[in-house]
């Protein structure tokens, strides 16, 4: 475990939402110390599920990106790359809805940590950035392929490649973000929506997301395959019971889920 744990806070609140707030003055650069706490807490979230995770940063800024002073050459870029990559595979394999709340710069692996998320909400003054080019590098946490995802290979190749970094509205029209909204309403929309999200199906909802993450990376035949198998596999949950009878008796929308 990192020896700071101040540098990622975990909160664990009464409606089941698990706040991570990314806590590492000036800057909140992504240090090897950092990801190495946001893994920690990773594990601990998927060993132990809350309803649903909201991770955020400062006002100012959600994170300007990988910590400069720890580069050098080909072996330190190896370690870096490979603790980005297990941290945020990590984070985007919470089985829960993770939501990034983003306000002020996502610049670099802060952007790719936006992008490990499952929905970014942004306030008016979140700006988001892959500007490795213009150190000479490339992105090194995921970035190449997970905005190409989200926001389709050209605009990523533009963005990586030029180093260009889009402010909220943009990030919204392009698909970088999913929500635009008032900085001082930015963390309330967010708590809302993961204790909305946290009240539900809980093991469908896992489930889904399994079935669309794993379905990305392979073909539409093999993808639908695993659909069908991960639909069968949640009628052994309880809370598929509780759903298909309250619908049968009270229509939709009414269910009590417990999580289970």
């Amino acid at each position: 475990m990192a020896d700071n744990p101040t540098l990622v806070r975990l909160e664990r609140r009464d409606d089941g939402v698990a706040v991570v707030t990314l806590d590492n003055p000036k800057v909140n650069a992504l240090s090897q110390a950092l990801l190495a706490r946001l893994g920690d807490i990773a594990a601990e979230l998927t060993e132990a599920p809350p309803g649903a995770v909201v991770i955020t940063g400062g006002d100012r800024l959600f994170a300007a990106g990988a910590d400069i002073s720890e580069f050098g050459g080909a072996a330190e870029a190896a370690r870096i790359t490979a603790a980005f990559h297990a941290t945020l595979d990590a984070v985007a394999a919470i089985p829960r809805f993770v939501i990034a709340a983003v306000s002020g710069y996502a610049l670099g692996g802060g952007c790719e940590l936006a992008l490990a998320c499952d929905y970014r909400i942004a306030s008016e003054r979140a700006v988001f950035g892959q500007p490795e080019i213009l150190l000479g590098i490339i992105p090194g946490g995921g970035g190449t392929q997970r905005l190409a995802r989200a926001v389709g290979a050209s605009r990523a190749k533009e963005l990586c490649l030029t180093g260009r970094q889009v402010k909220a509205d943009e990030a919204l029209r392009i698909g970088l973000a999913d929500e635009v909204v008032a900085p001082d309403g930015l963390h309330e929309r967010a708590l809302a929506l993961a204790a909305e999200a946290g009240r539900g199906a809980l093991v469908a909802q896992s489930l889904a997301k399994q079935a669309i993450d794993g379905g990305l990376s392979m073909t539409l035949v093999e993808g639908l395959a695993l659909e069908q198998r991960l639909f069968t596999d949640v009628f052994h949950s309880e809370d598929s019971r509780i759903g298909v009878a309250s619908f049968l008796e009270h229509g939709p929308g009414k269910a009590a889920f417990t999580g289970r």
